[in-house]
């Protein structure tokens, strides 16, 4: 491993570990509504939470990658990933003031990445991908709206956009992955009897964890 990328990830993980800690705990905060949130996720947990996952997605993105064009987009993909994660967890909501902000800023990074590898079809494919996994995740929640929320739907957006740049067996993957993790989930939280058989479980988590897990294996 080249010492320019391990130094990458170092960084990648303080610097993550950091912004987990304050801000992105203090947006997870900002972020849900309901006033029992604060009982079931005390700011502690919140920051202690917000603090591992970003510093172990930057650290794990910074290894993948190394320090390239398309690193900002996916860094800024996973501070958002992990206050949407906790928003989900604690109120099963996906904040539009979390989704969308997100999804102008991804878009606005893959475009010097995709100047800077010439491959400006990359974000013609990022376009049609965020639109593709709309549609799916659309008609998913028209078919089971009790198993399909419109926050996953809008989400699609931005998990669709940033896999299309990297191609459709990337975008297939994310899109797959998110029901494996999901159902993995199920099973575990049956088995604890954290949730019922007519309950149900945020998936917000699974889709974005999908998302991760396609870039972290495909992306080049």
């Amino acid at each position: 491993m080249p010492l320019a990328t391990l130094v990458t990830a170092v960084g990648a993980f303080v610097v993550g570990g950091a912004l987990g800690w304050w801000p992105l705990a203090a947006w997870t905060r900002r972020s849900m509504m309901d006033e029992r949130s604060s009982e079931r996720m005390p700011l502690r947990t919140v920051r202690i939470a917000a603090s591992t996952v970003t510093a172990a997605t930057f650290a794990a993105l910074a290894l993948r990658f190394g320090l390239t064009w398309i690193l900002p987009a996916l860094l800024v993909f996973a501070a958002s990933a992990t206050v949407l994660t906790l928003v989900d967890l604690a109120e099963k909501r996906l904040p539009n003031a979390v989704i969308f902000p997100t999804l102008a800023a991804v878009a606005l990074l893959l475009v010097p990445a995709s100047w800077a590898t010439g491959a400006w079809m990359s974000l013609l494919w990022a376009v049609i991908g965020s639109a593709a996994m709309f549609a799916v995740y659309f008609l998913l929640a028209l078919i089971s709206p009790a198993s399909m929320g419109m926050g996953d739907v809008k989400l699609a957006l931005v998990i669709g956009l940033l896999l299309g740049w990297f191609g459709l067996t990337a975008w297939l993957i994310a899109l797959l992955a998110a029901f494996v993790v999901g159902g993995v989930v199920a099973i575990v939280a049956l088995l604890l009897r954290r949730v019922t058989l007519r309950g149900s479980i945020p998936f917000g988590p699974s889709m974005l964890a999908g998302a991760l897990i396609a870039v972290l294996v495909i992306g080049s």
